[in-house]
Formats: C-alpha cells, structure tokens, sequence
C-alpha cells in the first residue's frame, strides 16, 4: 500500500514554508466577495484619479499665459511680448509677491495661439518660489521659438488653456491670462467656450493690446473697439479683470502689474478695467 506524504501545517492551519494559511485565503476570498458585491471596489478610472490627486502639488495659483501671435502681430510686437512676460518674473516685487502667499510658490506655464488648431505650448508647468526658478521661467521664454500665423481664435486660446489645469499641481485658484489684439474670427463661438471654462471655476482675466494707429473709419464703425469687447466677451469668472495696455510699448508694464495682481489672493477686489500707458 502507497504511504500518502503527510502535509505539515503550522499552529495556525498554515502549510509550513507556504504562501497564507487556510483560514486567511477564505477571509481574504470573502472580502474581496464583499467589496465587489458593495461596489466598494475602485474602477481603474477611479484609482487613476486618485494617483493623479495624490501627484498634484499644491500651490497659491495656476495661472496659464496664453499669447497671441496671429498675423495681426508682427515680429516686433510678438517680441514685446515676450520679453514683457520674460522681464516680469525677473522683478524683484513679482518674486515677493509670489513668496508672500499662503503656500509661497504658484505653476506657470506659456503658450501662444493663432488659428483655432494652433496651439503651441513653448513653456511647460514650472513651479516657481524664488528668484531661481522666476529666472529659470524667463529664461524658457527668451528661448522659446518666435513663430506667426494667421487667424485670432481667442476660443480656441481657452478650450486648449483649460485642458492644461491640474496637470502636476493644484491651485487654490485657475487662472488663465488671455494677450491679444482682435477679436475672436476662428473656431467655434467665443461665449461657448467661455461659459464652459467659467462653469468648470477658471478665472478668465485678459491683456488687450490697443494699436496707437487708429483703424480706418470704416471698419472701426464694424467693430466694438477692443478693450470694451475684451471686458464685455472675455473675461469672466470670480474676481475677473482686464488690464489694457495703451499699445505695444506698454505691455511690459501692464504684464507685470496684471501678474501681480492675479497672484494675490485679494487680486479680484481692484478695478474691473485697468490701464497702462509707456
């Protein structure tokens, strides 16, 4: 007769030099068995969110900058702009601003837009708590590529600004900060756009550029004149403003006063129209 080879178990019912004991797999199964049946079981998307949640930084502001640079902009113009934006984190007083809020650091990040599917991300999010990383910023915008198209798809500027939120950090405010000179004439309709980023919480504030050379007669009788349409189409959400700089030579001026003022945490008590003059 074949002797059957006796199993040897542990105190607690487990197989000696084996994986969990008997009873351990059965309550394991049956929890499991509960948690599924409770729905009580996280979905990958659910364990997705989570991780990003966890991964997100937190910081004072996440504040996008989106730059026009459609055809109405010519290379001297797109020039001032970056280097409007580069010359404004390089101030002493932006620096404190930022070090001076309740967690002392914001996200930023630079791109510019055209035509509604132009989009070009030149700077990704950086977190920026001192002069180092404020210089390391300016520095990315200095580098960054010059390039010009054709349309003014301010719609466009904001569905593809909104989708660039909670990627790495999480503010205690989304802003996104609109520059340009015209008004919206591709893509689909501005007042969609803007409704679904102000529904979704997203700070709308916008930097309209006048252009010293007043248009023909006729064709300003077409149009709103650009600051009114930037107040009235644009900018939205709680605390929204518009800062207008009175031509190009004023933008470096106007960049670092409206980013002052989007970093404080009472930035939406000033005025709704602001001004700068060169």
């Amino acid at each position: 007769m074949r002797r059957t080879k006796r199993r040897r178990y542990n105190s607690v019912g487990k197989l000696a030099g084996h994986g969990p004991t008997f009873i351990e797999g059965r309550m394991r199964r049956r929890e499991f068995g509960r948690l599924l049946s409770g729905g009580l079981l996280a979905t990958p998307a659910v364990l997705s969110s989570i991780r990003s949640a966890r991964a997100n930084e937190p910081v004072d502001v996440e504040l996008v900058l989106a730059v026009d640079v459609s055809r109405s902009v010519d290379p001297e113009e797109q020039e001032l702009q970056f280097s409007g934006y580069a010359t404004a984190f390089r101030d002493p007083r932006l620096v404190d601003g930022i070090r001076n809020g309740a967690l002392g650091a914001i996200a930023v990040t630079f791109f510019t837009w055209s035509d509604w599917n132009i989009q070009e991300l030149l700077v990704p999010w950086t977190r920026i708590d001192g002069p180092a990383s404020a210089e390391a910023f300016s520095s990315a915008i200095d580098a960054a590529p010059r390039r010009t198209h054709l349309y003014t798809s301010i719609s466009g500027a904001i569905d593809f600004a909104s989708s660039l939120f909670g990627h790495g950090f999480q503010g205690t405010r989304q802003v996104i900060d609109i520059s340009g000179d015209g008004v919206n004439n591709s893509g689909r309709l501005l007042a969609e756009a803007r409704r679904q980023a102000i529904d979704r919480g997203i700070i709308l504030n916008g930097l309209a550029v006048l252009d010293r050379s007043p248009p023909p007669a006729q064709l300003a009788a077409l149009y709103q004149p650009l600051d009114e349409y930037y107040r009235d189409e644009v900018i939205g959400g709680a605390g929204a403003f518009l800062m207008v700089a009175e031509g190009f030579e004023a933008f470096e001026g106007a960049v670092r006063r409206k980013i002052i003022r989007e970093i404080a945490v009472n930035g939406g008590d000033g005025p709704r129209v602001e001004r700068a003059y060169s």
